[in-house]
């Protein structure tokens, strides 16, 4: 007599690790696919409402910072992009749209009317996305170097 291993049922087919991750990772990428088009929607709309306003008399401060809004909204779009294309998350250019986000407010609300003690959080707050920014290529340089000398020493234990 032969042992024919048991059929898998439906239950134990559902709960296999791989269709899982597999599962997950397609409801994620709808998800960051409907955000995608909703952004694409939102900046068509932004976009009609400033030309709108081009008709009425100028406000310097709101079309400014209408332009800023729609190029935040531009890169918020290309970070998903990346993210669809590379499944990670840019950090420099996470940390670019919080800096044009956070100038941004400070351009809409006026730096003279703006206390004196927001004004210091949020140049504190800028001075330190800017040291990240700066600091990133050279953190990545380090660790890609770490995970280099890694797998080569792996490959070498292996031989």
């Amino acid at each position: 007599m032969e042992n024919h291993p048991k059929p898998l049922t439906v239950w134990e087919n559902l709960f296999q690790r791989k269709k899982i991750v597999g599962n997950l990772e397609r409801f994620q990428d709808f998800i960051v696919i409907s955000l995608c088009i909703g952004l694409f929607c939102v900046m068509l709309i932004r976009l009609g409402e400033m030309f709108f306003s081009f008709l009425q008399p100028l406000d310097l401060r709101q079309i400014t910072s209408d332009i800023l809004f729609i190029l935040i909204l531009v890169e918020l779009f290309r970070l998903l992009i990346d993210y669809l294309q590379e499944q990670k998350i840019s950090v420099g250019a996470a940390v670019e749209i919080t800096i044009v986000s956070a100038l941004r407010e400070i351009i809409l609300r006026g730096v003279l009317e703006i206390p004196r003690g927001q004004i210091f959080g949020v140049s504190v707050f800028l001075i330190v996305l800017g040291g990240l920014l700066l600091i990133l290529p050279w953190i990545s340089h380090i660790l890609a170097s770490v995970n280099i000398k890694h797998i080569q020493a792996k490959q070498n234990t292996q031989e």
